[in-house]
């Protein structure tokens, strides 16, 4: 396993990151358990999670992925072995079942959420806190590009850069990160804590795979001239690039077939860039998924690439891409087909 530095921090942490987004609701809590004993033993040592798993989101689910990581490391007694992320909600009409219903990126939003989630975790500390998404109406989870809105009450950069220092101050988080945010709003936030000295954003934890390339628009010349390295997640497109969907296949347990709120991977110019991307990947011997996650990993604005499993065989297949080094035969088939298919499931 690699290991890179996270940000400008002192943290080194593996070049794949255990997802978690599954517990709970695919997945059991002895399923989490061995997931993440088998992703320690090949040397991960970072984990991702957020107040919100699993996903999709409901009442009666919330926040038990959190949970069944708490539970493991008070049976293990190995917290000190990981390195490990969560993330606070931001607003939507799907989760109005958290706090007050009414979500803020604020002081007593961010104090609640910390607090919560370092009990559920059963830790003191949590190494990397992000902001699951942003407060303002912007172009994420699936929106190219931007609309403006005017939005009143939204809470000031400044105010949620304050709130996450008061929390840094206090122990209770080490580092902070971004989720699903644009290049205005990483620069701003970056821009913010130097000049304030607030903390820094140390990562971005955005969308990225090979039918989701819209990171290197602006974002990744940002990850690397700031040290604000991408944490990629779908790096499978929900499992959508490992070629399972082929032919119009709906396997039971998969899940997009499972839920239609990802419906956004089966469109036509989608599935027709998926096929040449599954049949370059046999074409040269390859597994189509090892090949979609190698890619992701061996970016340079890449920090970690967060991969997810619902089998402890997924997990093994996804782990063992780490060691798949790409020919430049494969890399240019692969700018061939996104030449032809640019982002068709951002």
């Amino acid at each position: 396993m690699d290991y890179r530095q996270l940000g400008r921090t002192n943290l080194n942490v593996s070049a794949l990151c255990l997802g978690t987004m599954t517990w709970g609701e695919q997945n059991s809590e002895a399923d989490a358990f061995a997931q993440i004993e088998r992703a320690k033993g090949a040397g991960i040592n970072f984990i991702d999670t957020a107040e919100m798993y699993p996903v999709p989101p409901k009442a009666e689910t919330y926040a038990t992925t959190e949970r069944y990581i708490g539970n493991y490391f008070k049976s293990r007694g190995d917290r000190a072995d990981w390195i490990l992320a969560s993330k606070i909600a931001g607003p939507g009409n799907t989760i109005d079942y958290i706090r007050d219903k009414n979500l803020r990126h604020n002081r007593q939003h961010i104090t609640e959420a910390v607090e919560a989630s370092l009990k559920r975790l059963q830790t003191d500390y949590i190494d990397l806190y992000q902001l699951h998404w942003p407060e303002r109406s912007t172009n994420f989870f699936g929106q190219l590009g931007y609309k403006h809105q005017i939005e009143a009450n939204l809470t000031p950069l400044e105010d949620t850069l304050e709130a996450l220092d008061e929390q840094v101050k206090a122990g209770k988080i080490r580092h902070i990160g971004l989720s699903n945010e644009t290049p205005w709003g990483t620069m701003r936030f970056l821009a913010l804590a130097e000049a304030r000295g607030w903390p820094r954003a140390v990562s971005i934890q955005n969308p990225y795979n090979l039918l989701n390339r819209s990171f290197e628009i602006g974002l990744a010349e940002i990850a690397i001239r700031e040290q604000c390295g991408l944490l990629a997640y779908s790096p499978l497109a929900f499992g959508f690039l490992s070629g399972k969907y082929e032919g119009g296949a709906r396997p039971p347990k998969g899940r997009l077939s499972l839920y239609s709120r990802f419906s956004r991977y089966f469109n036509p110019q989608s599935e027709a860039a998926c096929s040449r991307y599954v049949a370059l990947a046999r074409e040269h011997g390859l597994d189509p998924a090892q090949m979609a996650l190698a890619f992701v990993t061996q970016q340079p604005f890449v920090t970690s690439n967060i991969i997810g499993a619902t089998t402890l065989e997924q997990l093994e297949s996804n782990i063992a891409s780490f060691d798949l080094r790409l020919s430049e035969e494969v890399l240019e088939g692969i700018e061939a087909i996104h030449k032809d298919h640019p982002n068709p499931a951002p």
